[in-house]
């Protein structure tokens, strides 16, 4: 579904669910206004370049003014270097498409966080399972090979940068949760937990945060109720209040983890969210992984099950 440009006048409906209560379901068609920078917030790429060159092509469609990236843009994955090469230029300060075609809007300043992965390659992984570990670990060695020592440097001085969580006019970003920006999942399981939901929104310092990490899309809202997407999906207006928070989990794009081996993002104007599912060649990627011997063929294997 093509969004429309940014300042435009926007029909919006709310997410329909079984889960959602009879009045959230049955409301009505509504006009909003936006103004804010289209964002695409893509998160967990793990150096998976087909997937992420596909979600890349699909948000510059969409009309994406802005790029943000919630973290673990590395591990996992074969293709670190190349990753990261479409994150600095993408979510930069002075951002750059290099496959913008002439008169295209300019971006907007973008955004990169710190994940896990990330928080592992510049300290340790000691915590990880030994394949996400032998993954850092090669990741470790393949931002150092000696023939590309000054794009080398600009890698590790970007991962070096990286910040956990940080917030803009309108919402809040975190890789895991609005209270551990790191580390926390936050699971569909989750809701039936009240006491970690309501330490997450005490931690929240906008209406809605937008987090990764544990690669399965959802909306979680303050008053208890969830909405899981299933397909492309939206635009859905959020409706958030300071009575009523949501935190939305933006799926992940190069490791699905909900049974769905398609890949996973949101564009987000604002008011408004769509969740977008694509196919992508993930035999490719996992080809890439199979041909580097320290990466453990596991990775591979759960690329094409999104498990």
């Amino acid at each position: 579904m093509r969004l429309p440009e940014r300042a435009s006048r926007l029909i919006i409906r709310s997410p329909k669910s079984t889960q959602l209560s009879p009045a959230a379901r049955g409301r009505e068609t509504r006009i909003v206004r936006v103004d804010y920078p289209l964002t695409a917030l893509i998160s967990d790429l793990h150096a998976n370049q087909p997937a992420l060159e596909v979600a890349l092509a699909d948000a510059r469609a969409r009309g994406a003014e802005r790029y943000v990236c919630l973290g673990d843009v590395i591990g996992y994955g074969a293709r670190p270097r190349e990753c990261l090469d479409w994150v600095i230029s993408l979510c930069a300060e002075t951002p750059r498409d290099p496959l913008a075609q002439d008169g295209a809007r300019a971006l907007q300043p973008g955004l990169c966080l710190l994940g896990n992965h990330e928080y592992a390659l510049l300290h340790s992984a000691e915590d990880f399972n030994p394949k996400a570990r032998a993954a850092i670990e090669w990741t470790r060695e393949e931002l150092n090979r000696g023939e590309h020592r000054d794009a080398n440097y600009g890698y590790w001085e970007f991962l070096d940068a990286l910040v956990p969580a940080k917030s803009d006019a309108r919402a809040m970003f975190a890789h895991g949760s609005p209270r551990d920006p790191v580390r926390e999942y936050m699971l569909p399981r989750d809701i039936q937990n009240p006491e970690k939901m309501a330490a997450n929104f005490a931690r929240m310092d906008r209406d809605v945060c937008f987090v990764g990490h544990s690669h399965v899309p959802a909306i979680y809202y303050e008053d208890g109720r969830i909405y899981r997407p299933r397909d492309t999906e939206g635009p859905y207006a959020l409706e958030v209040s300071a009575k009523n928070r949501a935190i939305v989990n933006v799926g992940s794009v190069g490791q699905p983890r909900d049974g769905d081996p398609r890949l996973s993002y949101v564009m987000f104007d604002g008011d408004n969210v769509t969740f977008v599912r694509l196919q992508y060649d993930h035999s490719a990627a996992a080809a890439a992984i199979r041909a580097v011997p320290e990466l453990p063929g596991f990775l591979a294997d759960r690329l094409a099950v999104g498990r």
